[in-house]
């Protein structure tokens, strides 16, 4: 008879998927990370982890490593999650955050694991459906929101033919420790901080009325991680996230408050993007006991107390841009 329960976390060396794994192991799993650390570090997996780097695109080493391990559940954070770029690198989005969560479960419907967790985002709800509640018809806006909502699909239909049990999250506008302030496509806190840690102006898209609930990381890990052993949240979808929704122009200047740096504001050419978004989170909230969840304020000083030990990371361009037509000139920038 087994002892430990073994769960395999996909993007473990990523940002939430790192959060993620040192919760588990703090329940008594057996964590297996598999990353390709594309966007992650692995100074990020927690060393009482296993870690295999690949990708869940590859479906042999997929396979082997389900063959391999007596897995119970799976999290899958791996994902390219950038909703802006998703427009231009569509075969790239759909391959990473489609194709790469079929494969996933395939071999979680070939060796009967007891539950897949799956982090989708808002992104699938659209424009103008506010505050954004599990029972609204999805009308994704991007192709990265199209692909989330493709997998929750599959999911669902998956569960009504096989019986994979199955729990969705549709966590937004997450920040925190562990996250990669390099890159500029993605993790607009992030980006404001390295931008004003190397003295560069913050770019702004639009007018910075735009808003979002930024959600600080040690707010929404636990439920993802202990979802397994709550019989409620089994097929179900949650939204998770901050109650409370802040202006971009806002949240720049919190950050710069919290880093004490006084920057310049760049104001680019508005994206094709939502304007407003924000969730209804009762569901999550009586399902998971949750309390009241972390103010901006006090989020971004913990994630500035971290940023300052890490120091600057270098922003790398996407290799792989497929359209370019439209495409923001800043992210053509070095």
């Amino acid at each position: 008879m087994r002892e430990k329960t073994i769960s395999l976390v996909t993007g473990g060396a990523g940002f939430i998927g790192a959060h993620v794994t040192k919760e588990l192991l703090e329940c008594g799993h057996e964590v297996i990370v598999l990353d390709d650390l594309s966007g992650g570090f692995i100074e990020n997996v927690d060393p009482k982890a296993t870690f295999i780097e690949g990708s869940i695109t590859d479906y042999t080493l997929i396979s082997n490593i389900f063959a391999k391990n007596k897995i119970d559940y799976v999290y899958h954070l791996a994902a390219y999650a950038a909703e802006g770029l998703s427009h231009f690198i569509k075969r790239f989005n759909y391959m990473n955050n489609l194709v790469g969560s079929v494969n996933l479960i395939n071999e979680s419907v070939k060796h009967k694991i007891k539950c897949f967790v799956f982090t989708s985002s808002i992104a699938v709800y659209g424009q103008g459906q506010l505050p954004m509640t599990e029972n609204m018809i999805p009308q994704p806006e991007d192709p990265y929101g199209i692909a989330k909502l493709a997998v929750e699909q599959e999911l669902k239909v998956t569960k009504e033919m096989f019986g994979l049990d199955y729990v969705i999250f549709r966590p937004h506008n997450v920040y925190g420790e562990y996250q990669n302030i390099g890159d500029k496509y993605r993790n607009v806190l992030g980006i404001f901080m390295n931008q004003l840690l190397q003295d560069k102006p913050i770019t702004i898209f639009g007018d910075g009325n735009q808003t979002r609930a930024f959600s600080y990381i040690g707010d929404i890990v636990p439920a993802i991680a202990r979802c397994v052993d709550i019989p409620g949240a089994y097929n179900e979808i949650f939204n998770i996230g901050a109650e409370k929704d802040y202006a971009v122009n806002e949240l720049a200047r919190i950050i710069m408050e919290a880093l004490d740096l006084s920057g310049n504001i760049r104001y680019l050419p508005a994206r094709n993007e939502v304007k407003h978004a924000y969730s209804d989170h009762s569901k999550a909230m009586k399902v998971f006991e949750r309390e009241s969840t972390t103010s901006l304020e006090n989020g971004v000083k913990k994630m500035v107390n971290w940023v300052k030990k890490v120091g600057v990371r270098e922003t790398k361009n996407f290799d792989n841009i497929e359209i370019m037509e439209k495409l923001p000139s800043v992210w053509l920038e070095e």
